[in-house]
C-alpha cells in the first residue's frame, strides 16, 4: 500500500502488511534517521500495537506527524484485510 500523507514532511509511506503484521514500511522524505529507525522498530509489530502507540503523535503545531500519518494509513490497511473481497 502506498498512502499519501497529509501535513508532515514525508509525503508519503510505502507499507506492507500480512495478517495483521507489519512486514515493511518505507517513508518518502521526512528525517531519514527517524523514519529509518520508525520503520525498523515496527517491522514484526501487530498493527494494532502500532496504532495504538502511534495515534496522535504530534509534531510541533502541525496538528499531526509521521508515526500520527503512519497510524492512519495501517488503520486503512487493517480495514481492507478486515473487508472480504
Amino acid at each position: 500500500m502506498i498512502y499519501k500523507t497529509k501535513g508532515t514532511c514525508a509525503k508519503e509511506i510505502k507499507l506492507e502488511v500480512e495478517h495483521g503484521v507489519i512486514r515493511s514500511v518505507e517513508f518518502v522524505l521526512g528525517c531519514p534517521g527517524f523514519t529509518q529507525a520508525l520503520s525498523r522498530l515496527l517491522v514484526g509489530m501487530q498493527v494494532e500495537d502500532a496504532i495504538a502507540r502511534l495515534k496522535g503523535i504530534q509534531c510541533l503545531d502541525k496538528g499531526t506527524s509521521c508515526p500520527d500519518q503512519l497510524a492512519l494509513a495501517l488503520s486503512l490497511c487493517k480495514e481492507s484485510e478486515e473487508t472480504p473481497s
